[in-house]
């Protein structure tokens, strides 16, 4: 049961994730076409995007939480080792907490690629005029 919960999260951390670079890629290929004037930005628009595929399914995927469900816990009162019990609530938390996961992993990377896109734009742009004048 353990491993069939690691590949489902983890194929839903891989479709999230694709899903969500679907979304963004054309507002990364055009931010960075802007950006970048050279054909170039049509590889750093790949890189980008393969690393938001890594960084969704890593976040997506919490290895530590899921050794709970192999890994014995005692508990201090009475020394008995447990091992939590993958019920059907369990796998609905798990499925829930990995998208919610993959989809935080994913934003805080988009803020951070957009917010420095923003910077570049700005010296970008102060270049332009400045050599227009």
């Amino acid at each position: 049961m353990f491993y069939y919960l690691m590949i489902c999260t983890f194929l839903l951390a891989l479709i999230v994730s694709f899903v969500v670079m679907k979304v963004f890629s054309s507002a990364i290929n055009q931010i960075l076409a802007r950006i970048i004037h050279d054909p170039i930005h049509a590889a750093w628009a790949k890189y980008t995007k393969f690393a938001g595929m890594v960084v969704g399914t890593s976040s997506g995927i919490r290895i530590y939480d899921m050794e709970k469900y192999i890994t014995p816990l005692s508990y201090s009162d009475n020394d008995k080792k447990v091992v939590i019990e993958l019920t059907q609530e369990r796998w609905v938390l798990e499925i829930y907490r990995t998208i919610i996961e993959t989809l935080q992993g994913l934003a805080w990377m988009m803020l951070l690629f957009f917010m420095v896109a923003l910077i570049a734009y700005v010296v970008v742009r102060w270049s332009e005029i400045k050599y227009q004048k």
